[in-house]
């Protein structure tokens, strides 16, 4: 198939208008029209790593979802990694596309795949939006079949999510039953959260001083940026084999946390 036919199915499930406003997601490189796609590795972050495997594999598309191109380049001079990673893709004819915010507000998205990994049960958005006629939202909420203490279910999320620690205010001290989340960096969302109930909100960065304020209130739960959406390349793998059961595709083995813990 072309390139074209991958980009739209992507786009159908994670629409572009649904991206912020200082976002980047969409065709970072490639010709829509004419390249044909051999295979898709899948990732959290392009880099050059990536790219070297997806050209070693065989692939000519390479789909994540942090965007390769966030910022303008004014030079490809590989004077950086993301000059350096983008001539690769240029030179072994790598094609990238990047499903960021977007997906993250979709539904179905990055929010969702995170509810299904803890079990949780009658999940929808909360902070909702409307956009073209799209019901969309910046975090999910939804319900443990079986209320948990703090520390159980602190050790529920690190468990499922693969985070070697987690970043938490005080201890709640009543069962856990509620759980708002918002993958990557969802501060912004904590008093929405509050708001609609829950007992705990996870993410997976924060600032400092937005622990302080909600002791017994809401037990807070930062596991990581990276841990909080590496499972977002199987959700991309996950909707590119329902459109295209037979394209070859896999989660990049050279997908890596930036972030090493000591």
């Amino acid at each position: 198939m072309k390139l074209k036919e991958v980009l739209d199915a992507l786009e159908r499930f994670a629409p572009l208008p649904l991206q912020e406003s200082w976002d980047n997601a969409g065709l970072q490189i490639g010709l829509t029209e004419a390249d044909e796609v051999s295979g898709a590795l899948l990732c959290l972050d392009v880099t050059e790593q990536v790219v070297d495997e997806a050209i070693r594999r065989g692939f000519n598309l390479v789909v994540s979802h942090h965007p390769l191109l966030f910022r303008g380049l004014k030079q490809i001079s590989g004077a950086t990694p993301v000059e350096r990673a983008v001539v690769k893709a240029i030179r072994g004819g790598v094609g990238i596309i990047s499903m960021h915010t977007n997906l993250d507000s979709a539904a179905g998205g990055v929010n969702f795949r995170i509810a299904e990994r803890l079990g949780l049960t009658d999940v929808h958005f909360f902070a909702k939006k409307t956009v073209d006629g799209i019901e969309a939202g910046s975090g999910v909420i939804g319900t443990l079949a079986n209320p948990l203490s703090a520390s159980d279910f602190i050790a529920h999320v690190k468990n499922r999510m693969e985070a070697k620690v987690a970043m938490c205010n005080e201890l709640l001290r009543r069962p856990v039953r509620t759980v708002a989340i918002c993958g990557g960096a969802g501060d912004f969302l904590l008093p929405d959260a509050l708001r609609e109930g829950a007992d705990a909100f996870i993410t997976g960065e924060m600032h400092y001083h937005q622990y302080q304020g909600y002791e017994q209130l809401l037990q807070i739960i930062v596991i990581g940026h990276y841990e909080s959406e590496h499972f977002t390349a199987h959700l991309l793998r996950d909707r590119l084999a329902e459109a295209f059961p037979t394209l070859p595709m896999e989660i990049a083995t050279t997908m890596q946390n930036p972030i090493t813990y000591l």
